[in-house]
């Protein structure tokens, strides 16, 4: 199903929960946060990341996987028992909601390379396997791997996204840090490949706007072995932050000075280390500069991210009680699960908000 002929240019809807302690709580909170924000969506894209919630296997990838058909299921496993030890897979977990249709296979795989293929390979082991995960999504037909982090889930469909946690039966898991999105999609059909979050490795991307730089940004990228399949804004977002952190190796906070880039008018204000710094940045990496409207939440191993676009044309809200942090596109979303909150702030644009399990933000 397409969006109708009505756009929202505000739409889209994002939460955050983070403990900075490590406590583990339950997806119920998150459902209840995104629930508050249900017209921000139209049904056509919902879904969570959830961070320490397989903690049995917590030294192996978790790849979800979408299948079209049982055909399709039997070559991927294939592939994967050819360069993957599989430790353990199943169904992921659900439940029959009459919003959620057309669901395709939805299994769950624990996996560690295989030491021959990973030496042979002479690559690092996540390096290994990003290559395998874009060599399913690009080369087997209706197979799609949307989740292969350690210790960490995306779960995802078409629906609004309080239906989604529902399905997927959130409730059941438990964890230190959940990600949400409710879609309005603008420019892309509602699918289940296409909903929110979009993640490689442990990496996931939340996002609410419009990328006006996704062909550059796009043809930059794929420069560098990834392959953008989805047509989405999104996507091309997860594949420049792991481009940046993973690959080249800059902090999160340097990654904030790239893709939102300060305005050369701000830069030139700057005392002149940090001058320097923002200008090697934004001339260094000029084509993982974001331009447009953007609102963002990206989980990773151990910390989330918030990033506002440098104008700030997209709202988001911060608030913090004790050890937790709290992230949405409305403060209200943040009330209905903490209603006495220590602090509560907006970001300005272009200011990064990083916290972690050592505690503290930027």
């Amino acid at each position: 199903m397409r969006e109708g002929m009505f756009r929202n240019p505000s739409g889209c809807a994002i939460s955050g929960i983070f403990s900075k302690s490590g406590e583990r709580f339950t997806g119920e909170r998150i459902i209840d946060s995104i629930t508050v924000m249900h017209d921000r969506s139209n049904g056509l894209g919902g879904g969570f990341a959830a961070y320490g919630i397989y903690p049995e296997y917590k030294d192996y990838y978790a790849f979800h996987i979408f299948y079209d058909n049982k055909s399709v299921k039997d070559t991927t496993e294939k592939f994967l028992e050819e360069h993957f030890d599989i430790i353990n897979l199943s169904k992921i977990p659900t439940r029959k909601m009459k919003s959620i249709t057309d669901e395709p296979l939805i299994w769950r795989y624990f996996v560690t390379p295989l030491h021959t293929k990973l030496a042979s390979s002479q690559l690092d082991e996540r390096e290994f396997v990003a290559k395998c995960v874009f060599k399913v999504n690009t080369r087997i037909d209706g197979a799609y791997i949307f989740s292969s982090g350690k210790n960490m889930g995306v779960f995802k469909a078409v629906g609004f996204p309080e239906d989604v946690g529902r399905f997927y039966r959130l409730e059941d898991y438990a964890g230190y840090c959940f990600t949400a999105h409710g879609r309005y999609p603008t420019n892309t059909p509602g699918w289940w490949g296409g909903a929110h979050p979009f993640a490689l490795l442990d990496y996931s991307v939340v996002h609410n706007g419009e990328i006006s730089s996704y062909d550059a940004n796009r043809r930059s990228i794929e420069m560098y072995g990834y392959k953008c399949t989805l047509q989405t804004d999104t996507e091309v977002i997860t594949y420049i932050i792991d481009y940046l952190h993973r690959k080249i190796g800059l902090t999160l906070k340097e990654i904030c000075s790239v893709i939102a880039a300060p305005f050369w008018s701000t830069i030139e204000r700057k005392p002149e280390e940090e001058r320097a710094e923002l200008e090697y940045l934004r001339n260094t990496f000029s084509s993982q500069l974001i331009t447009g409207p953007f609102s963002i939440l990206v989980g990773f191993e151990g910390g989330l991210m918030a990033l506002n676009d440098r104008l700030k044309l997209r709202s988001m809200v911060v608030g913090e009680k004790d050890s937790t942090v709290y992230i949405a596109s409305e403060e209200a979303a943040i009330r209905v699960i903490q209603q006495d909150l220590d602090k509560v702030w907006a970001p300005k644009g272009g200011e990064g908000v990083i916290v972690t399990l050592d505690g503290g933000n930027i």
